[in-house]
């Protein structure tokens, strides 16, 4: 097993790559990116901003440099996030769908897992369940809950088995289930 390691801004390039492949067809880049010719280079603006924010922080883990990452938000820390420098028209979906899960999470502290993702090519290694466990750990050092949201079914069955559990589910603007561990 590759050792999971914290991100550095060294490792920025390689895990927004990693990043924009591993979403190429989630239900939620799709939404907010629909345009599939500008889609790697809006997403890679998307990642590139998440991994900006969190990456002085500490709270990026990855494995084999970017080939599966996991971007925590800690607790207090500022939802919901957007992009800077998209068309108006992406920055309105983004704007609903990081009202809608706002409003879904719960109100005390808590951990967010904003992104888990694995380039494709590299999974059934274990490494998803490696990165995201490390945000895990600590969480529960801090003795507080783990949130995330996920847009498709087949990740609520993976959570599932991670211990996850779904706590609210959304229709609008697409299906998404909000899930603690």
């Amino acid at each position: 097993m590759e050792p999971v390691t914290v991100a550095t801004p060294l490792d920025r390039a390689e895990v927004v790559a990693s990043l924009v492949a591993a979403f190429r067809d989630d239900p939620v880049l799709r939404y907010l990116f629909p345009d599939p010719e500008r889609y790697p280079a809006q997403a890679a603006a998307f990642f590139g901003h998440l991994f900006d924010k969190r990456v002085g922080r500490n709270t990026i883990w990855t494995v084999a440099g970017g080939a599966a990452t996991a971007i925590w938000e800690p607790p207090g820390g500022a939802l919901p996030v957007t992009a800077p420098a998209l068309p108006e028209e992406t920055s309105a979906r983004m704007h609903a769908y990081d009202t809608a899960v706002h409003d879904a999470l719960p109100s005390g502290p808590f951990w967010y897992l904003g992104v888990l993702g694995t380039r494709p090519g590299h999974g059934g290694r274990g490494w998803a369940r490696a990165v995201m466990g490390a945000g895990l750990d600590r969480a529960a050092a801090d003795g507080l809950p783990a949130v995330l949201e996920t847009s498709k079914p087949a990740n609520v069955e993976f959570y599932r088995r991670g211990g996850w559990e779904v706590v609210a589910t959304l229709a609008d603007p697409l299906p998404i289930w909000i899930m603690r561990h």
